[in-house]
């Protein structure tokens, strides 16, 4: 009796390499803005200052942790689809669409900022549905999704704070 190898190199999740590949690209556009994110939020949490310094350095603190996990999510889904996930500081200025701060801020800049980056990284999602939906790849679409709640929470409830 003779048993038949398998290749469990090859990936046969019912996409194909091509499809695998073009989201994986997505996600780590996705991936270097969320760590983009989370290192800029935890900067402003370190250095914020002021009359709101309690409540942004408790909010700040709660949205990093959040993106930290988020992290770590984005990179294994890069990888169950069969890719490295970028891991560099090089990489993911490369990849990212959130630019740097530069010196230290006010506290209404850094949540200027902060909205600007929640909203960048919601728009990097967005683009990826037409692949995903094409794909018909339901986990990176759950993925997606949720990624864009939180952002689209977190740059609502930080747009709250700059109301007079």
């Amino acid at each position: 009796m003779t048993t038949k190898k398998t290749d469990v190199s090859r990936i046969d999740i019912g996409l194909s390499d091509t499809q695998r590949a073009e989201i994986a690209d997505g996600l780590k556009h996705l991936l270097a803005d969320t760590y983009t994110l989370y290192l800029k939020t935890h900067n402003f949490h370190w250095n914020v200052t002021g009359p709101m310094f309690q409540t942004l350095h408790l909010l700040f603190m709660d949205m990093y942790n959040e993106q930290w996990m988020a992290v770590d999510l984005l990179a294994e889904r890069i990888r169950a689809l069969g890719f490295p996930a970028p891991g560099s500081y090089r990489e993911f200025a490369e990849l990212t669409s959130i630019s740097e701060s530069e010196g230290l801020l006010g506290a209404k800049e850094m949540i200027r900022q902060l909205i600007a980056g929640q909203e960048s990284v919601v728009r990097t999602a967005r683009a990826m549905f037409p692949v995903v939906n094409e794909a018909n790849d339901q986990p990176t679409a759950d993925v997606l999704t949720q990624r864009m709640q939180i952002h689209e929470k977190n740059a609502w409830m930080l747009r709250s704070l700059l109301e007079d």
